[in-house]
């Protein structure tokens, strides 16, 4: 087979774009070969140009979902902070930021677990990378390893039942709670300029 032109490269992403997008709307079910190829005027000849069949689109969602959101939220725990509040707002980052993590792509990719054994390996799989590195990052700052796994707990769950929960507030309501929800999860006081630091990066 030949090297893929910009244009292939295109129309594969296009695919893997359209069918995130149903998935996040209607489900796994709502992602099929016929209807994705008709919404973006092109033919199922140009879908199995790029995937083997709807398998393996399916896989693709799963690894775009891996890299964005496990990837991201390590990425977020690993980062560069001087304490562990500054730690737990590069976290926050996330929390605040699409870009970083997609809740509902982790929403979506939830709900399709609870119908395909091997997704919900896959979530269990990744639910625990996660929280090894947000106990790592308890742990870089001194904290034992009980206290630093059951505050990674606290944080981990508190978001994904945000998530499954499909908790809705406004930015103002979020960032006005984030200050107490640090001090909750580190039991250290939040200093005024971690917290302003914190603000510089999402006042816009």
């Amino acid at each position: 087979m030949t090297a893929m032109t910009r244009t292939d490269t295109s129309q594969a992403e296009a695919f893997l774009e359209a069918a995130y997008a149903r998935l996040i709307e209607g489900g796994v079910d709502a992602v099929k070969v016929a209807p994705l190829a008709e919404a973006l005027t092109l033919t199922r000849t140009a879908f199995y140009w790029h995937f083997k069949d709807r398998e393996s689109l399916l896989e693709a969602l799963l690894a775009r979902w891996e890299a964005k959101n496990t990837g991201n939220l390590i990425a977020q725990a690993e980062a560069f902070a001087e304490t562990i509040n500054e730690a737990i707002l590069n976290l926050f980052d996330a929390w605040l930021l699409p870009d970083i993590f997609d809740a509902r792509f982790d929403f979506a990719i939830r709900n399709w677990a609870l119908s395909d054994a091997a997704v919900k390996a896959k979530v269990q799989a990744n639910d625990a990378l996660r929280i090894d590195a947000l106990t790592a990052m308890f742990a870089r700052f001194g904290y034992d390893a009980l206290a630093a796994e059951t505050r990674a707990r606290a944080i981990y769950y508190t978001q994904i039942g945000y998530i499954s929960m499909m908790v809705v507030e406004t930015r103002a309501v979020r960032l006005q709670r984030m200050p107490s929800y640090v001090e909750t999860y580190s039991g250290r006081a939040l200093k005024e300029a971690e917290w302003t630091r914190f603000l510089a990066r999402h006042s816009t």
